[in-house]
């Protein structure tokens, strides 16, 4: 299975750690992997996605066309990306920052309120991470327990307090997306 996944919404939001965790846990388990992040000059405030892709075969290229995974975080991302979903795909929202339902019906879509949960969990700034979580849960695209491992190993020694909160974010979507399914 190969799992072409873009991450869209600000800078500042973790949108490229989140990607770079995912593609870790993907080489963990020694899978086709590429990471390609992409943003404007802004850095902070401004736009910016990356691209990853899972794989069980060789990866020709990074560039992702159609992806059929899309994690949104903010409206303007939803709305450049949402018509380029593969159809079959599955387009995760973070509805506490979008407003707006997707409007196609050929794609998968969940709302998951990830801002409001993070803060809700005093993790203020780690939506990306409950979001991921919510990936790996729904898709299982990587094995959740690699996340972890990716986690501890790329977290940087600036922010590696933080890794009980991320670990802690990462289990926060999980159950929302094993919440879903009862």
């Amino acid at each position: 299975m190969t799992y072409e996944t873009i991450m869209a919404g600000f800078g500042g939001q973790g949108l490229l750690f989140s990607g770079k965790v995912l593609a870790h846990a993907a080489l963990i388990e020694n899978k086709e992997l590429s990471w390609l992040p992409s943003y404007g000059p802004e850095m902070r405030g401004g736009t910016c996605n990356c691209s990853v892709i899972v794989s069980d075969e060789p990866v020709g290229s990074p560039i992702i066309a159609h992806p059929n995974v899309l994690m949104v975080m903010n409206e303007p991302s939803l709305d450049k990306f949402e018509d380029t979903v593969a159809p079959g795909g599955t387009i995760f929202v973070d509805s506490a920052l979008i407003a707006r339902k997707v409007r196609r019906t050929d794609v998968e879509v969940v709302y998951i309120p990830a801002t409001k949960m993070a803060t809700d969990m005093e993790a203020k700034g780690l939506a990306n991470m409950i979001i991921l979580g919510a990936i790996v849960e729904k898709l299982r695209c990587v094995d959740p327990d690699n996340v972890e491992e990716a986690l501890k190993e790329t977290i940087s020694a600036r922010k590696a307090a933080l890794l009980d909160l991320n670990l802690k974010a990462v289990e926060a979507g999980r159950e929302f997306i094993r919440g879903e399914k009862a």
